[in-house]
C-alpha cells in the first residue's frame, strides 16, 4: 500500500466518522458500498449498519454471520465486517467531535472495602449500564477500561448537536448509577464532557495489536474534567455547553486549574437534579 492508499483510507474514516465525503473521496469506494447496499436490503432485519446496510438482528443476521452481521465492538451502529476493514489499516481523520469520560471515584478504596470478586461484579453492572445508555444515545463506546468508560459522539451518528446528546447521556447515566435515589448511587461516577476536534483512527503495533483510540488536547482536557467530577457531577466544559446551546448561567460555575492544560478552564456543573 502506498501513500494514495493511505489516503484513501483516511477519507473512509472521515466519512465514516462525519458522513461527508470531502472532494478528494474516492468514488469507486462508494460504488462498491451500494452494491452491498443493494444486495443486503434485500434481506428484513434490523437494525442495520449505517455503512453497507447489512441487517444485524433478526432472523436474516444469522444466515449474514459469515459476512459480519454482528455489531461492532465500538458502536452499534456499525457491523463487524466494516469495522473489520476500518481496523485494517493504521488511519484515521481530525473531526469535531464530544468526548464523554466517566470515572469510577475512589475505585481503590471501594476495591479494598467491598472485595475482589464483589468489586469484579460492580465493575460488571457498570460497564453494562453505562454501554446501554451510551448505546442508546449513539455514542461510540471507544474503551471500557479499568475504572473509566470513554464515548465518542461523532456528527454521523450522534448528529449535528452530538454536545447536547453528550451531556444528556450524562445526565442519563447518572441516572443510571442511582444518582437520584433517595438511597444514594450503587456506584460512585464522575463525569467530564468536552467539545472539540481530535483524531480518531486506529493505532497499533507491528504484530498487528491495534485499538480505535482517540488522540489530542480535546480527549486531555475531557479526560481531565472527569479525573475532577465530583460523585455524582458532570463537569462540562464551555465549549461543549456552546455547541449544545445551553444556558451556562441556569447552572452552577467552576473554574479549574487542570494539569497538562496551560489556561484555567471554566465549567459548568451538571448534578442529576439539573435541567437541560
Amino acid at each position: 500500500m502506498d501513500a494514495m492508499d493511505d489516503q484513501i483510507i483516511d477519507e473512509l474514516w472521515y466519512w465514516y466518522l462525519t458522513g461527508d465525503k470531502r472532494s478528494t473521496f474516492p468514488a469507486e469506494y462508494e460504488r462498491v458500498f451500494e452494491s452491498y447496499r443493494r444486495v443486503y436490503k434485500l434481506f428484513p432485519g434490523d437494525p442495520r449498519c449505517f455503512e453497507c446496510d447489512i441487517p444485524m438482528g433478526g432472523f436474516a443476521s444469522l444466515l449474514l454471520r459469515p459476512w459480519g452481521s454482528r455489531p461492532s465492538s465500538f458502536s452499534s451502529r456499525f457491523c463487524s465486517h466494516c469495522e473489520g476493514f476500518a481496523r485494517s489499516r493504521e488511519a484515521g481523520a481530525e473531526v469535531e467531535l464530544s468526548l464523554l469520560f466517566a470515572d469510577i471515584r475512589e475505585s481503590t478504596q471501594l476495591a479494598e472495602k467491598i472485595g475482589t470478586y464483589q468489586f469484579k461484579e460492580l465493575i460488571k453492572r457498570f460497564y453494562k449500564a453505562s454501554s446501554a445508555v451510551l448505546v442508546d444515545h449513539l455514542g461510540m463506546v471507544n474503551r471500557l477500561m479499568g475504572d473509566q468508560v470513554i464515548a465518542l459522539f461523532v456528527p454521523r451518528f450522534a448528529g449535528k448537536d452530538h454536545a447536547k446528546v453528550a451531556i444528556q447521556a450524562a445526565r442519563d447515566l447518572l441516572h443510571a448509577t442511582g444518582h437520584d435515589d433517595a438511597d444514594g448511587p450503587w456506584i460512585p461516577v464522575g463525569i467530564g464532557v468536552h467539545t472539540g476536534r481530535a483524531f480518531v483512527g486506529v493505532v497499533g503495533t507491528k504484530d498487528g495489536v491495534n485499538e480505535i483510540a482517540v488522540l489530542g488536547s480535546a480527549a486531555n482536557l475531557a479526560a481531565r474534567l472527569s479525573s475532577q467530577a465530583a460523585d455524582g457531577e458532570v463537569l462540562i466544559s464551555q465549549e461543549a455547553m456552546l455547541s449544545a446551546g445551553l444556558n451556562a448561567d441556569e447552572m452552577e460555575s467552576r473554574v479549574l486549574a487542570l494539569k497538562g492544560i496551560s489556561t484555567p478552564v471554566v465549567t459548568s456543573v451538571l448534578q442529576p437534579s439539573s435541567s437541560l
